[in-house]
């Protein structure tokens, strides 16, 4: 009997031993699950703020983005209200150096139809009271491009100022740094930001649709400089990715500019059949593709001139 009590007291001692392991093992699993709540629930309010604050951001540089949008455009309505721009033939003083005579070339029909439009003059005195910086007017047929070009001593300024030079980060049309533009070199180069409400040289884009190219009346740029007023005829369109060979404004000879205008016509992805020599002087347009990464890029040959 004594033997049994002995057993059945060590049973007793086991049996709570057991339940209080157990309970012992219950606490800390509900210990670890409410640490391991507390932290999903403190992991959700972190990805909760972040959210939030990534949320209220995106709707400022949404609202910022149209204000500036907004803002770019109304500007440039002012300031097609204010100048005074006309039509006019002028003097021709500059022509191709070997003018085609092949009447049954498109190119010489193209080439005659080209001197008959007439040059965009503006009277700069209003332009320049409002930015002294002001250098050119640009007008792209077949597309929204119809602005004054400005220029300073760098290409990062009017990235992020727009023609009055209030901070804008659609910027505004300007021309190289390095480039004359009262006495026009072999390469003049202007950029402009593509925006997507299509102001500044967001239209640009059509001109690398088929559909556009085959129209011979978009193949002019007018381009009026406070000294000359003068027409191009474009050559090449093309997009490629972010580089700077295309940007190149100076040549050591003629073989590196043949070879830089052979390249440049090259990449074309539509044939004008506009025929190069190194006498030729030619306009880039350059800005960004929907795709930042990539350039969208308008070459185009200075065909007439006229001095004002």
């Amino acid at each position: 009997m004594a033997e049994k009590r002995r057993r059945g007291n060590i049973e007793d001692s086991n049996h709570i031993k057991t339940t209080n392991e157990n309970t012992r093992n219950k606490k800390s699993s509900r210990k670890i699950s409410r640490k391991i709540k507390k932290k999903k629930i403190l992991l959700l309010n972190i990805l909760l703020i972040l959210f939030t604050i990534l949320f209220i951001y995106s709707c400022y540089k949404i609202i910022l983005w149209v204000k500036e949008n907004n803002s770019s455009k109304k500007l440039h309505n002012e300031t097609i209200e204010t100048v005074d721009i006309t039509e006019e033939q002028g003097d021709v003083v500059v022509v191709e150096q070997n003018p085609p005579t092949d009447t049954n070339d498109n190119y010489v029909s193209d080439y005659y139809y080209y001197m008959s439009v007439p040059f965009l003059s503006v009277n700069f005195d209003e332009l320049i009271n409002k930015n002294n910086d002001t250098v050119a007017w640009i007008k792209v047929n077949g597309t929204d491009v119809n602005y004054p070009v400005v220029q300073t001593t760098d290409n990062s300024y009017y990235l992020t100022h727009a023609f009055d030079k209030s901070y804008n980060s659609s910027g505004w049309i300007f021309a190289d740094y390095r480039c004359n533009m009262d006495e026009f070199r072999d390469n003049t180069i202007i950029y402009g930001h593509n925006r997507l409400n299509n102001t500044l040289f967001g239209t640009l884009l059509n001109a690398t649709k088929k559909s556009w190219c085959d129209n011979k009346e978009n193949r002019i740029i007018n381009l009026s400089t406070k000294t000359k007023n003068t027409l191009w005829q474009i050559f090449s369109v093309y997009t490629i990715d972010k580089e700077s060979k295309y940007l190149n404004v100076y040549f050591k000879d003629s073989n590196s500019y043949q070879s830089y205008l052979d390249t440049i016509k090259n990449r074309s992805t539509y044939d004008f059949g506009v025929p190069l020599t190194t006498k030729d002087k030619i306009l880039t347009l350059s800005t960004c593709s929907n795709n930042t990464k990539y350039r969208v890029v308008i070459h185009a040959k200075l065909i007439k001139s006229t001095e004002k």
